[in-house]
């Protein structure tokens, strides 16, 4: 452990290796999807993604080793029981920092199938590890701003249609979807802004979460619902390479989908729309409360 190193040593250090580990790993994802490409039968479909999840889970074990070297973390994490990599599920979180996803890696790693997240369009020019996502079929999403819009209002609804049809490209194997409700990282300006309807979260997005339960609902064993709590301190990327990061605490539910949900319409079904967004708005005020009660177990607060 170099935690006795100064803390932007330790950074650099840290920001090195993560760095060596994706350019080492990355690229041996690139000719299995081109074979998938090229030979896409069935049998080497299967094949090729087993052995591009193994490099993937591989690169993250070498991460979590990697972090694990800057500083050691307390981890206070509850899973549920009865987790099984064969089985598909449908992660929630709430989102805070960049780190989230390193968190969510390290905290599922092999428990339930690799984790994918949505990835921005833009994010799949980064040199390496944009192409990486591509590999490994991260459904890859294209938003669209309030302006563009007003615009051009036939391209309304286009960027959940291009989810759904992403989550479809991925259907038929054991996978998990993670998707961050609030759509953006978690600041005090963003939560002014909105008005403060809840104490220490934005306010869910369920567009996107009911796009991925139309597509592939009926695959999906369960939903995952996630609370990650930092104690102290809003933490960034840079902190964990440096060994800033002391307490990680995640809480994890495991709750069933309701079946009403399995099949419907978001964009054009107002009751079916009316009933999940009921569904995550309840599901948003329990997170809230497990945030407060955090909060105020690490304070030695009561909560108001």
């Amino acid at each position: 452990m170099l935690s006795f190193l100064p803390a932007p040593l330790k950074g650099i250090i840290g920001a090195f290796l993560v760095g060596l580990n994706t350019m080492i790993w990355t690229p041996l994802l690139y000719p299995f999807a081109f074979m998938k490409i090229l030979l896409p039968s069935p049998t080497v479909r299967s094949l090729c993604n087993q052995a591009m999840v193994w490099i993937a889970e591989t690169w993250v074990e070498f991460n979590n080793l990697s972090f694990g070297l800057m500083h050691k973390i307390k981890w206070d994490v509850k899973l549920p029981d009865g987790l099984e990599r064969t089985k598909s599920y449908l992660v929630c979180a709430n989102h805070q920092s960049w780190i989230d996803i390193v968190m969510l890696q390290k905290t599922f790693h092999k428990q339930i199938p690799f984790l994918r997240f949505f990835v921005k369009h833009q994010l799949i020019y980064i040199p390496i590890l944009g192409q990486g996502f591509w590999a490994l079929d991260f459904p890859i999403m294209k938003r669209y701003t309030k302006e563009y819009l007003e615009a051009h209002p036939e391209k309304r609804g286009q960027d959940l249609a291009t989810t759904r049809a992403a989550c479809e490209r991925i259907a038929g194997s054991p996978t998990s979807i993670i998707n961050f409700l609030e759509g953006t990282r978690f600041t005090d300006h963003k939560h002014h802004k909105q008005g403060r309807s809840y104490r220490n979260l934005l306010s869910p997005k369920t567009g996107g979460i009911a796009f991925v339960i139309e597509a592939m609902g009926k695959q999906f064993d369960s939903l995952l619902d996630v609370t990650i709590y930092y104690p102290g301190r809003a933490i960034t990327f840079w902190d964990l390479l440096c060994g800033k990061v002391d307490e990680v605490v995640i809480r994890v539910e495991k709750i069933a989908i309701p079946s009403e949900f399995l099949s419907g319409n978001y964009l054009e079904d107002a009751a079916y729309r009316e009933n999940i967004q009921n569904w995550i708005r309840d599901l948003w005020l329990r997170k809230d409360l497990l945030l407060s009660n955090l909060a105020a177990a690490h304070s030695g607060t009561s909560v108001g």
